[in-house]
């Protein structure tokens, strides 16, 4: 979410609007508290302030992470940023590199394209949650995620909407997780009452 939030600040917040051209994992850091900040604004392009829709440029950025309608034409848009943050995304949900480290060399995209063919969620998801999230939440993340990452610039959201999709991604997880809390605290409850009602019982005779 914070850079989602950061990346739209560069798209719509700066005059002129700035393109990061290098978004990727290793360029997102954390703070103590979990909150990321994009780093390494090296290869970053300021568009010019003429109105004009894209830049021609020389093609930079990281395998993996690199729009391939950017590398097929060098014509630098803001939605290129937009693809490589859904690389970011869907490593985030799946836990898994960008290409993987096969013979095959496997984009991520494509891994997570043909499972979500099969419907199944759980299986795109890191394992390590252990099943432990709302699925409505996931869905919308890699819907989101896929957008991003569409072959067609045209087809991508805005930074804006992806800021927007994973605020109702976020607040439905956050739902999940109070209702948890909710039931164990009933639950305890219940327990407490339960334990107290036992030691206020006359003792058989």
């Amino acid at each position: 979410m914070d850079a989602a939030q950061g990346l739209e600040y560069l798209h719509n917040g700066c005059k002129p609007l700035i393109v990061h051209r290098d978004v990727k994992s290793t360029n997102i850091l954390l703070n103590d508290s979990f909150q990321a900040k994009l780093a390494d604004f090296g290869l970053s392009k300021v568009f010019p302030t003429d109105g004009g829709t894209h830049m021609s440029t020389r093609i930079v950025g990281t395998p993996g992470y690199l729009d391939p309608e950017y590398y097929r034409s060098s014509r630098l848009t803001e939605k290129s940023d937009v693809y490589s943050f859904g690389v970011v995304l869907l490593e985030i949900i799946t836990s898994q590199p960008a290409i993987a480290r096969t013979n095959e060399r496997t984009h991520i995209s494509q891994s997570v394209s043909s499972m979500l063919a099969n419907g199944d969620i759980k299986n795109i998801v890191d394992s390590r949650l252990h099943g432990e999230f709302d699925n409505n939440s996931v869905w919308k993340a890699v819907e989101t995620a896929m957008a991003c990452v569409s072959p067609n610039s045209t087809q991508r959201p805005t930074m804006g909407d992806v800021v927007t999709q994973l605020k109702e991604s976020l607040a439905a997880e956050l739902a999940r997780k109070n209702r948890n809390r909710e039931g164990e605290i009933n639950n305890s409850n219940e327990l407490v009452t339960m334990n107290m009602s036992t030691e206020l019982s006359p003792s058989a005779r």
